[in-house]
């Protein structure tokens, strides 16, 4: 099962704005299809499901690799919903889209896959990796990589920066200090539903 590459406006009206996704806001304010308007109550099920399906579709990862997150988070020590966000907000993608290299986080994941981004030095082609404190992010020192990252650079995804990451505009380099705090995540979600949708089967 490959990431999702549909219409992205339609998964934005069914889980609301999900800003790692798309930049674009629905015109419409009801979910997607024949009934969308006139919608049932929601199950508890629904409701963790939904909450599941905002940090796939956010994060874009597929269905194996959320599991494989949550599993991870449930050996760590603390809070597994905390942890789970840390380690999806952590990904190179999402580093670099917090950054405002890339508008959105597949932008991001198709600069990593490109080439264009270096940790500490060396080029990193997996959007998954999982940067850490201390490393350094930059921009590959190539014509055709500063371009790219420069005209996205004018509109980037998210405002702010968040308090665990610095970056230079005129360098092009950005440093990770830290592991993200919740207040940081700028997705709307609780985490707690996504773990108790997950305590049946993982």
């Amino acid at each position: 099962m490959s990431r999702y590459r549909g219409p992205r406006l339609r998964v934005v009206r069914r889980l609301g704005d999900l800003p790692g996704l798309t930049r674009k806001s629905a015109r419409r304010a009801y979910p997607p299809g024949q009934h969308g308007q006139n919608r049932k109550k929601r199950s508890e099920y629904a409701i963790r499901l939904e909450e599941k399906q905002k940090l796939r579709f956010n994060y874009g990862v597929t269905e194996t690799q959320l599991l494989r997150y949550v599993r991870k988070a449930r050996r760590v020590t603390g809070s597994t919903g905390q942890v789970l966000l840390q380690l999806l907000e952590m990904r190179l993608d999402n580093t670099i889209f917090r950054m405002g290299m890339a508008p959105t986080i597949p932008a991001a994941r198709q600069l990593v896959n490109h080439g264009h981004v270096t940790v500490n030095g060396r080029i990193v082609n997996i959007a998954s990796y999982q940067c850490r404190p201390g490393e350094e992010i930059a921009v590959r020192n190539r014509e055709g990589s500063r371009k790219l990252v420069e005209a996205n650079l004018q509109y980037p995804g998210l405002a702010n920066l968040p308090s665990h990451l610095e970056f230079d505009k005129n360098k092009l380099v950005g440093k990770v200090n830290g592991v993200i705090d919740r207040e940081w995540v700028a997705l709307q979600i609780n985490e707690l539903l996504v773990v108790e949708y997950y305590s049946r089967q993982a």
